[in-house]
């Protein structure tokens, strides 16, 4: 997810000056093997105290293997070191430890509760190690952790359920309970500074949620903490972090300073070689026929919506969050009900508040989610259930699955869309976000749709697979499938639409072909958008 011009133009965070303090964290000669095979070897690298601290490396690099280290769920081979804030510390760490050093983590789906309240989720820690010596006053308890959070910019009700909340405000209460807990850990210790260890916080995150996020890290830096932020996304890092590591293989690749590295050099430092990116050429004329024309479309905040999109045609609909363009694909599926509106798929023409996902399926429409962890997909499941659920039944007979059938047209997929590892076997949510997109992208495509509605398409995957997902659409449109992309990544948009649908309002404000499809464009026109009355182009359909 890229950010907007002015941000990515922006300087990095000021690093403070340490004055020649120790680096908040010290990691030498750091190896883990697994079976044998390296996922760390010989990793060498300090984050200096006051730095937001840059972690890269495709899926598979070791970032992951580094982190769970650090939180103590693995251990590393013996010839490694560690100190933090200048002391040794031994290794292996035992799982909670890092906590009492000052380190604190957030994850990707942040490690809260939906369920409760953001009180709730805020002092569980605190309750969980024993700390309330005496019966908790939930009042008072509720005022100081509204003052907390007011005091970062976080106007949150103590109160709220947690799954109520935004995507950014679930963020940013998560980073904030984790800066707490480190103050609360290094109370006491002058000369200590703490560590807040962000991995892949922004992926489900809107735009602006994430210029949000890094207002908060900035806030955080400030108050005499440092960062380090885990990402696949080169425009973030740029935005955000000072000094970037950079993992290849598990293999140290080099540090470098953010600001004097360009973003071609850095995928160099992550792939091993100049990524060649993917761009579209044009796929074809206007007269391939209509695969879906939408009129009328209410609901969801978006206003009487008229559109289409042409067999063997990538759409691309884009906006800030909340103008209506992300709710598009689930309306269209019968996912989300819409209000009013019709849609017109091939002869049949149908009212949108009758629109259901068997319905929609049965008319050749396939759905991929922006979360594909928790809508998309049976993380449990294996990889190859995943992939066949759609068509189980050409598989059974007398009600009898065949599972040598299954496993045989499930392992050709996963080697014509190149999921790693090849095995159906593999749990599906043990796989990389790159991989897991490719295995749905897989598990759709089989079924020989066409169109195919799909929301943020590339959160969460590693530069090299989001090429190879790229190409896997311009194929499927060159033979004539047509893909409608809801995204607020303007770069993909750039690269692989026929044309680009601006909302503002819960209305198309701006239509891009093309000849003027680049990433500046789209975000002139989206944040364009925040100043204009919109109105609907005409519907070239008539």
């Amino acid at each position: 997810m890229g950010l907007p011009p002015q941000d990515q133009a922006a300087s990095p965070t000021p690093t403070v000056e340490s004055g020649g303090a120790a680096p908040v964290l010290s990691i030498e000669h750091l190896s883990r093997a697994f079976g044998g095979v390296l996922a760390l070897d010989d990793v060498s690298f300090a984050i200096e105290q006051g730095e937001v601290h840059g972690l890269l490396g495709e899926n598979g690099s070791g970032k992951s293997t580094l982190i769970k280290i650090l939180a103590g769920y693995y251990a590393p081979e013996e010839q490694a070191s560690l100190q933090v804030n200048g002391r040794p510390v031994r290794l292996p760490l035992a799982p909670g430890q890092a906590r009492g050093l000052g380190i604190s983590f957030v994850h990707q789906h942040l490690g809260l509760v939906p369920e409760l309240n953001v009180l709730d989720n805020f002092i569980v820690g605190e309750l969980a190690q024993g700390r309330a010596t005496r019966p908790v006053s939930w009042s008072a308890e509720a005022r100081r952790v509204r003052g907390i959070l007011e005091s970062f910019g976080l106007h949150l009700d103590p109160r709220a359920t947690v799954g109520e909340l935004s995507q950014v405000d679930r963020a940013r209460l998560a980073i904030v309970r984790a800066v707490e807990e480190i103050k609360e850990n290094l109370q006491g210790d002058g000369e200590a500074r703490g560590l807040l260890v962000l991995d892949e916080p922004t992926v489900f995150l809107p735009r602006e949620g994430i210029d949000q996020l890094f207002a908060l890290v900035r806030d955080v830096v400030a108050r005499h903490a440092s960062v380090l932020f885990v990402s696949h996304d080169l425009d973030e890092v740029q935005a955000i972090t000072d000094r970037v590591t950079v993992l290849r293989d598990g293999r140290l690749q080099g540090t470098v300073r953010t600001a004097e590295t360009s973003g071609k050099a850095l995928v160099a430092m992550i792939v091993g070689k100049d990524l060649e990116e993917f761009e579209a050429e044009p796929r074809g004329g206007s007269d391939r026929g209509q695969a879906l024309v939408v009129r009328g479309l209410c609901g969801g905040g978006v206003e009487d919506l008229t559109f289409s999109i042409e067999r063997g045609e990538i759409l691309g609909i884009t906006g800030l969050i909340g103008s209506g363009f992300e709710v598009i694909p689930y309306l269209l599926y019968g996912a989300r009900q819409a209000e009013a509106g019709k849609v017109a798929l091939g002869d049949d023409e149908l009212e949108v508040s009758s629109l259901d996902p068997r319905r929609m399926l049965e008319g050749g429409v396939v759905l991929l989610p922006g979360d594909r962890q928790l809508l998309g997909s049976v993380g449990e499941l294996t990889v190859g259930e995943n992939l066949m659920l759609p068509v189980l039944s050409e598989y059974a007979s007398v009600g009898v699955l065949h599972p040598r059938a299954l496993r045989k047209v499930s392992k050709g997929l996963l080697s014509e869309y190149d999921v790693r590892p090849s095995n159906p076997e593999a749990i599906y949510h043990s796989l990389s976000g790159g991989n897991q997109q490719k295995a749905l992208l897989a598990k759709w495509l089989q079924t020989d749709p066409s169109l195919v509605l799909v929301h943020e398409p590339t959160q969460g995957v590693d530069v090299g697979a989001r090429q190879q997902i790229f190409a896997m659409f311009d194929r499927a449109a060159r033979e004539g499938l047509a893909i409608l992309c809801a995204s607020s990544d303007y770069d993909q948009l750039a690269r692989i639409c026929d044309r680009v649908l601006v909302f503002g309002s819960g209305k198309i404000v701006a239509e891009l072909r093309r000849e003027d499809l680049t990433k500046n464009n789209i975000a002139e026109r989206v944040y364009g958008a925040m100043s204009l009355n919109p109105q609907q182009p005409e519907d070239p359909n008539g």
